[in-house]
């Protein structure tokens, strides 16, 4: 199929540069991304919800948050502990 598509000039430079680099046409750089992207997204679709575990208790505390690593060396050392 053929198609038009827009791409900031930058991002298209760069595009050009790695299929030269790399041997391949433009067009075939950008369907093995797209391919890649899909595939992906399909596989974040299928997993399964991971348990953690956690001993003497019911979960998480109140106000823990697992993504602040800072917070959490702070819980852990005894400073700042959830209310």
């Amino acid at each position: 199929m053929r198609t038009t598509v827009r791409l900031d000039d930058s991002l298209f430079r760069e595009a050009k540069k790695a299929a030269a680099e790399s041997g391949q046409s433009l067009t075939r750089l950008i369907e093995s991304a797209l391919r890649e992207r899909l595939s992906r997204k399909r596989q974040k679709t299928s997993r399964r919800r991971l348990r953690l575990p956690t001993f003497r208790g019911n979960g998480l505390l109140p106000g823990v948050n697992l993504d602040d690593s800072a917070a959490l060396l702070d819980l852990m050392e005894g400073r700042d502990a959830p209310r």
